[in-house]
């Protein structure tokens, strides 16, 4: 897939006014400061896109972009870590779950996961949740341009041991560098495979 246009359209906190589901929409979610911003910008070749901040927890709203005039790309809350209150953490948390399990056009979520680390149970968690709710999702390794070959297959491999604890088979995976552009065909093909079958 070519991306010829990417521009913002919205940004809500209100899941009642987000834009008529008739196209087909695909949510990007991570821990803050794993990335996601980044790797939007990269996907889409606009470096200014996604507002890119070094404070996590920035991103406090669901923001849709329209790409092609064909379909949504979704950059959502970063969850963990964040300077804010529990209230607040609760609120977003209500918000995001009232998207993820209720939006009817969303296609599939892009679970953004660090490759430096080792598995975080906020993420286990997280991917779980989706697997239970039977939500779509496709595990996103970002910073792999930071580690040694060597070492970033053995964390991914890792990464897939611990997953198979739970799960009989995983989740497609993709190890992405925004830096170095990895990993973004492989996300557009697959989109551009979901957009051809995607039905209302």
């Amino acid at each position: 897939m070519i991306i010829k246009s990417a521009s913002f359209l919205q940004s809500n906190t209100d899941t009642a006014k987000l834009p008529k589901p008739t196209k087909p929409e695909y949510a990007f979610i991570g821990r803050s400061n794993v990335g996601k911003s980044s790797l939007i910008n990269m996907l889409t070749g606009n470096g200014k896109l996604a507002k890119v901040s070094a404070t996590p927890g920035k991103t406090i709203t669901i923001n849709h972009f329209i790409i092609n005039d064909e379909w949504y790309l979704v950059d959502l809350p970063g969850y963990g870590f964040a300077k804010r209150s529990q209230k607040e953490r609760e609120k977003w948390k209500g918000m995001l779950d009232a998207y993820i399990l209720g939006r009817q056009n969303l296609v599939a979520t892009f679970v953004l996961v660090d490759s430096r680390i080792e598995p975080q149970k906020i993420d286990l968690d997280f991917i779980s949740n989706l697997g239970e709710n039977q939500v779509p999702f496709v595990i996103v390794f970002t910073k792999a341009d930071k580690l040694s070959g060597k070492q970033l297959s053995e964390n991914v491999a890792n990464y897939k041991k611990k997953l198979l604890e739970e799960w009989e088979e995983l989740p497609t995976i993709i190890v992405t560098s925004s830096e170095k552009g990895t990993g973004k065909e492989e996300i557009l093909d697959l989109i551009e495979k979901y957009n051809k079958d995607f039905n209302l």
